[in-house]
């Protein structure tokens, strides 16, 4: 075979491919979107109290880290006023204590 024909060939069965698969490509992309659109709107009642138990679980949480941070500003507060009442620079504070 000529070599100089192998190009051309090569170029011819890209563009018979590309004309082909990419409405194939899309066909198969539209199905997948359809389904899971569907699939997303049959949420059951099981999986919607579930989701409504994590929920709360969630926000109790985050009460209990927000009092664990007031606590921890609260215990800050106290240490550095204990500092201010002993007259101990901050500065010439020793590691550790």
């Amino acid at each position: 075979m000529n070599e100089d024909i192998i190009i051309p060939i090569a170029g011819m069965i890209t563009g018979i491919v590309m004309v082909l698969g990419i409405p194939l490509v899309l066909v198969q992309a539209r199905k997948l979107w359809v389904r899971d659109s569907h699939a997303a709107s049959r949420a059951s009642p099981e999986t919607d109290m579930r989701l409504e138990r994590i929920e709360h679980a969630i926000d109790a949480m985050a009460v209990e880290v927000e009092r664990i941070s007031e606590g921890q500003r609260f215990v800050t507060k106290l240490l550095a006023d204990r500092q201010e009442r002993v007259g101990i620079p901050a500065s010439h504070q020793q590691p550790g204590n």
